[in-house]
């Protein structure tokens, strides 16, 4: 399968054949993982692999008990490391000015686009994968089950493995609902309805909003999957994680 092709078939597979992955496929997969552009080169990221069953299971209640991590052979948990890096530039007689928000920034950025690069690879050799969002929900009970030390924190999680279903391409917002040509056009009243209209008049659309009792499609995402109550406890959790991994030392507190 081309690049265009497997980009443009990507679906989420939740659900995986009982059969490991071979070695030398999961090896040019990290490879196509170790290419990607990082900043300045520094590769300010690692990669944990989590295959062994026992431990699958055990990770997966630090994922809200999604039974992907426990089905997929190999769970791939990218995080933003600059331990590694720090200790290199101390033993090289080079102070590491590295203890900041911005510098997190970096470690999290290079950590994802390390991530999509495997996805891609793992989907042309037909795996299927799947990201999972809860990283950062729980990145403190992560961190303590992955035995992450100050400087590494988990950013996404992929679960790999081979497909055992084939759901539809998922519907996906259109050329003129995300691209901007020069400057940003913000958009009118119109411009957002014309932009949803397809995604809200999905029968898929209609199902959810009868089964969640509401009146649209934004309520299900307001109300019920990322709530301004869960936002607001998660992102404490989250500030929290990133403090004590010694990337606030030097924001201002109010």
């Amino acid at each position: 399968m081309d690049t265009m092709q497997t980009i443009l078939e990507h679906r989420s597979i939740r659900k995986f054949k009982n059969k490991p992955i071979e070695d030398t496929i999961l090896n040019q997969l990290l490879e196509a993982g170790f290419r990607t552009s990082t900043t300045g080169n520094m590769q300010v990221y690692s990669i944990i692999l989590t295959k062994d069953e026992k431990r699958r299971e055990e990770l997966c209640k630090f994922h809200f008990g999604q039974a992907m991590v426990k089905e997929a052979p190999v769970v791939m948990t990218f995080c933003a490391d600059f331990n590694r890096f720090n200790k290199w530039c101390k033993q090289r007689n080079a102070e590491p000015g590295y203890d900041n928000f911005l510098s997190f920034m970096t470690a999290s950025i290079d950590a994802l686009l390390v991530a999509q690069n495997v996805a891609i690879a793992a989907e042309s050799f037909g795996l299927g994968i799947c990201y999972l969002g809860t990283t950062i929900y729980l990145a403190d009970k992560i961190i303590e089950f992955l035995k992450c030390p100050k400087g590494v924190i988990p950013i996404t999680t992929l679960v790999v493995g081979y497909p055992d279903e084939n759901p539809d391409l998922v519907d996906r917002l259109p050329y003129n609902g995300i691209v901007h040509e020069e400057f940003y056009k913000d958009y009118s009243h119109q411009d957002i309805d014309e932009i949803y209209k397809e995604k809200e008049a999905l029968p898929l659309t209609q199902k959810l909003i009868e089964e969640n009792q509401l009146e649209n499609l934004a309520q299900i995402f307001t109300n019920k999957r990322y709530t301004k109550k869960d936002n607001m406890h998660f992102s404490q959790s989250f500030l929290k994680v990133i403090e004590d991994a010694g990337f606030m030392n030097n924001v201002e507190k109010g």
